[in-house]
């Protein structure tokens, strides 16, 4: 099925497939070395002929960018380093005409410190209107010198930050981002206009920010290293997401509400995908699994399981904007899983290793039942850039953590478009990251016409993909062989064993990760047609 006739499908987001867009690093038009939505604009084909459906673009909002947009001041605006809100609604309406949806994010957990909110609070002190809507508390100790409680912030650091008159804000991630209070109705009903907005525009759907994190116990209390239990996964999440579907519901062509969970059950995750309130959430299970054949049956097996039990699709990712890329972590000769606690920075990597298992990767994501993602320059092959110079580096983990996480920049390195040299097509001007000199031979114009290369391959899968099959049926081929089944006649086989094995009875081999002439080679995944 085509990506035209997707989007005119009913149910379109149970089945899509969208492509992550971070807009900083994907395409530059005015040549000031930073993406923008004119250089979107001027790869859209690039997108329509790739096969996905959908395109999800991370903020473009109006921000300082302490945190690469994701501290917003104004959202219901574009940050004029990407462009105007004229081009946004252009960009929304070209995509719709090549058959393309629209998804934008939205960061309901918090704001910058530059948002005209935060501003009057700070002005107008404590105990004021303006303050209620965030979470300002006076410290603790004689002198109010020590923080509220001991909440770390994800970024390295406390989570708390003194301002002049005495008193502490909350941030759950860097200090220029303050947490909004969600037991404010103020807030509720700011964002409830925000989702309208973009609506009205045209937007197609929202990826919400930190979805988990908006409530917080009021008691504020203090908690044990690791539990997230007083900001995340509260109950009080449940009745905002129900009046953020019943907008959503309110507008013609299916708009969709996407969840980012990082929840440790997923069946606390499917509860927030019951059918009042949002329609996607991310498998963060699925994407920091190791190369593992029973650790991938096992998440593959939960997350239907938790799916079905609410009838929602599931969705499946590889990588994004804020992990380690997939090839880098699947050619280490450790641990090829992901966690935040450790990025293994710097660990050993064979990249031919990482590429052919993430080609297999990516035909078993386009296999499975449901929805699923990629992550720009996942369909060209690219890695994890580790050298970046120090003084280069912008992700504020880097500068809360004293270095000691290296932070996200390596997988937001610019795109490679075309060319021997950087920026290798990305715009006129240079990268505001530099990008490797082995990038010449993954750039999108030296693979389009590579029938090996991994673009090829995606384009393959995402037009093959088996969006209209059955249910997944598990098929006995041996210990360390991942196979199933979907009728009408489509198997799927991906060799984790370090030998090859023979191929179940079939009548065409429809698409290869890497060739097959005979026996399944390791590490290799194939569809199947009987």
């Amino acid at each position: 099925m085509t990506a035209s006739a997707r989007h005119a499908a009913a149910g379109w987001w149970r089945t899509a497939a969208i492509y992550q867009i971070y807009v900083r690093s994907f395409a530059d038009g005015n040549g000031d070395g930073i993406g923008d939505l004119a250089g979107v604009r001027a790869r859209l084909d690039h997108l329509a002929a790739l096969g996905v459906d959908t395109l999800w673009f991370t903020p473009w909002y109006p921000s300082p960018m302490d945190d690469g947009g994701y501290d917003v001041a104004d959202f219901r605006d574009v940050d004029p380093l990407f462009g105007t809100l004229a081009e946004a609604e252009a960009l929304i309406a070209e995509a719709h005409g090549r058959g393309l949806r629209v998804i934008i994010d939205i960061v309901p957990n918090h704001c910058s410190d530059e948002h005209r909110w935060f501003r009057e609070a700070l002005a107008a002190g404590p105990g004021s209107a303006a303050r209620q809507r965030f979470w300002f508390r006076p410290g603790r100790g004689p002198d109010g010198a020590e923080p509220p409680n001991n909440w770390k912030s994800r970024f390295g650091g406390s989570a708390w930050t003194r301002v002049p008159d005495g008193e502490w804000y909350l941030h759950l991630y860097s200090s220029r981002q303050p947490d909004f209070n969600w037991d404010n109705q103020d807030v509720r009903a700011e964002f409830e206009d925000v989702l309208r907005f973009w609506f009205d525009r045209g937007a197609d759907g929202f990826r919400i920010d930190v979805a988990d994190g908006l409530v917080k116990d009021a008691r504020l209390p203090d908690v044990a290293d690791g539990d997230e239990t007083p900001f995340s996964d509260q109950e009080g999440l449940h009745e905002i997401y129900r009046s953020w579907r019943k907008i959503a519901d309110s507008y013609p062509g299916e708009r969709v509400l996407v969840g980012e969970m990082w929840l440790p059950d997923l069946s606390r995750t499917a509860r927030y995908l019951r059918r009042d309130e949002l329609h996607s959430a991310f498998n963060f299970d699925f994407l920091v699994c190791p190369w593992d054949s029973a650790r991938f049956r096992e998440v593959i097996e939960r997350t239907l399981e938790a799916h079905d039990a609410v009838g929602a699709p599931p969705a499946w990712v590889l990588s994004n904007h804020d992990v380690t890329r997939h090839v880098t972590r699947y050619g280490r000769a450790g641990d090829t899983g992901f966690s935040f606690a450790d990025r293994l920075h710097g660990s050993s990597v064979d990249l031919v290793l990482g590429t052919r298992r993430a080609r297999a990767a990516a035909l078993l994501t386009m296999a499975l039942p449901g929805g699923m993602y990629v992550y720009q320059g996942e369909e060209l092959g690219l890695w994890e850039v580790e050298d970046l110079p120090a003084e280069l580096r912008q992700d504020p983990v880097w500068a809360r953590t004293n270095g000691t996480d290296p932070g996200r920049d390596g997988c937001r390195v610019p795109v490679p478009w075309s060319g021997d040299e950087p920026p290798f097509g990305f715009g006129p001007g240079g990268a505001w990251l530099p990008q490797p000199a082995e990038w010449r031979a993954y750039t999108a114009e030296a693979q389009a016409a590579d029938p090996a290369s991994m673009l090829s391959l995606y384009r393959a899968g995402l037009r093959l993909r088996p969006v209209d099959a059955g249910s997944l049926e598990w098929l006995s081929l041996g210990e360390d062989v991942l196979a199933f089944r979907r009728e009408p006649g489509f198997t799927f086989v991906l060799n984790f064993s370090g030998s090859p094995v023979p191929l179940p009875p079939h009548a065409e081999v429809l698409l290869a990760s890497d060739p097959v002439t005979g026996d399944l080679p390791t590490d290799t995944a194939v569809w199947l047609r009987s």
